[in-house]
């Protein structure tokens, strides 16, 4: 079968494989997923859309797995590219120079803004949040870093430490020391902490778990002014913002605002083979600082050969099709057509926000934000909504999504805020006592009781199948 290969699955061998899963895996992600009825089984992965094998019904991609796919699941051209690579090259070593690191080098450089030339590659959005740190700490010889709060920056070291939320770091105390975290969009609380003492101060663009957040234009100049002054390296996050998402090739165009250090990871592999990397301009004391530690950041995993062949054709199918305009075009109908949505149901929701196709929908109340990704699954929407913002569902399709498919795509979503108000009935008047607001926000509570009307479905299916 191949990567798009259409195979059915009956219910008894989805229950066989999820309790694999949860032997083998983790229990807890089966349940999360399935009580809100995410758990689907990928097949036809093909453009914004997926089919579930067990149903046979087609799903849009809402989620992009936060944006890996911003060419389309299974895009023909990158995968001819990955496949035709396999026939003469492998991952490589890491320390070895290859013609593939050396043009998708070259190539990321020549499409990044101002000086931004000189290219470290990395395996993940994580990893190259790491590097993107220690190039900062090591060239400008200071340890403080800034960060926003809600951020997220990944699950490891220095990207860990870099989150904006406790939710991710307090099981892992201590961490890497020196993080300080300030408001978003707040430039007073930057300089409140900014001194020549601090390395970095980094941030995305459009804040993605955080909540669809957008950065000002007047904070973003406002950042580049003060690190200026300070001798700061400002590092921006483009591993959700780049490649066209937002309607610019990168984020950091819509302010005219060149960041020091650049990371990115994410749809550089094209949805078919993980890439990062970290672009910084050709400045001291940046560059000597590499010139004297090649070897400071180094992945066995990323850079390699096959995923920047791979990563070179996402490159050229971005420029060939100018999908960042697509991005915009496509984004602002989807976007206005939200805003439809929202000023119909303001009583619900509080508003909708976004560049491009990295667009968010902010409900009124948290539990609304689980309550909904359950209505959109059951209209065939696979959406998620924020691990940083409970309240706010983020829809993130691949930029290749046709108009066509955008209208179909919100007149599904419109469906599921219409079954919604069946149960906005009940749970609104409860969430205004602050004891039963507290208690349907508890994502405990949601996972166990979306599970018990989950089996109670499965139980009235099965009995209606009997008849």
């Amino acid at each position: 079968m191949g990567y798009s290969g259409y195979q059915r699955m009956d219910a008894q061998e989805r229950d066989y494989i999820q309790h694999l899963f949860g032997k083998h895996i983790s229990r807890g992600q089966v349940r999360y997923l399935r009580c809100a009825h995410l758990d689907i089984y990928e097949r036809s992965r093909r453009g914004c859309t997926m089919v579930d094998a067990v149903s046979g019904k087609k799903f849009f991609d809402c989620f992009s797995s936060a944006g890996c796919f911003n060419v389309g699941r299974g895009n023909p051209k990158i995968q001819e590219a990955l496949e035709k690579a396999l026939d003469s090259w492998d991952m490589g070593s890491h320390l070895a120079l290859s013609e593939p690191k050396i043009r998708f080098a070259e190539k990321l450089a020549s499409l990044c803004p101002g000086d931004l030339k000189k290219v470290v590659l990395c395996t993940t959005g994580a990893d190259a949040c790491a590097a993107a740190i220690k190039l900062a700490k090591g060239a400008t010889g200071r340890n403080d870093v800034i960060t926003m709060n809600k951020a997220y920056h990944g699950h490891e070291g220095f990207s860990l430490s870099a989150n904006g939320k406790d939710y991710y770091k307090e099981l892992f105390l201590p961490l890497m020391p020196g993080f300080h975290i300030a408001e978003f969009n707040d430039l007073e609380a930057v300089k409140r902490i900014a001194s020549k003492d601090i390395a970095a101060v980094v941030l995305e663009p459009v804040q993605g778990e955080g909540g669809i957040h957008v950065a000002t234009r007047e904070y973003m100049t406002g950042l580049r002014r003060l690190c200026d002054e300070l001798g700061i390296m400002l590092i921006f996050d483009e591993v959700q913002t780049g490649f066209g998402r937002t309607g610019k090739m990168w984020c950091m165009e819509h302010y005219g605002i060149v960041p020091d250090i650049m990371f990115t990871s994410k749809s550089i592999s094209g949805g078919v083979y993980p890439n990062g990397a970290v672009v910084y301009r050709d400045i001291e004391p940046l560059t000597s600082y590499v010139e004297k530690n090649p070897l400071f950041h180094t992945s066995h995993s990323g850079g390699t050969d096959l995923g920047c062949i791979v990563s070179s054709a996402v490159l050229d199918y971005l420029v060939e099709n100018k999908v960042w305009e697509h991005a915009a075009e496509i984004g602002g109908r989807f976007k206005e057509g939200l805003i439809e949505i929202w000023n119909e149901n303001r009583h619900a929701i509080k508003e909708v926000r976004g560049l491009g196709l990295m667009i968010g929908i902010e409900y009124k109340y948290e539990f609304l934000g689980a309550l909904m990704a359950d209505c959109l699954a059951k209209q065939g929407v696979w959406a998620v909504y924020s691990g940083n913002a409970p309240q706010v569902m983020r829809f993130q399709i691949p930029i290749t999504a046709t108009m066509e498919e955008v209208e179909e795509l919100l007149g599904r979503i419109r469906a599921a805020v219409k079954a919604m108000k069946i149960y906005l009935a009940l749970f609104l008047p409860l969430a205004k006592v602050p004891l039963f607001r507290m208690i349907l926000d508890n994502l405990k509570v949601q996972i166990i009781s979306f599970n018990i009307v989950r089996d109670l479905e499965e139980l009235l299916f099965k009995y209606v199948l009997k008849r």
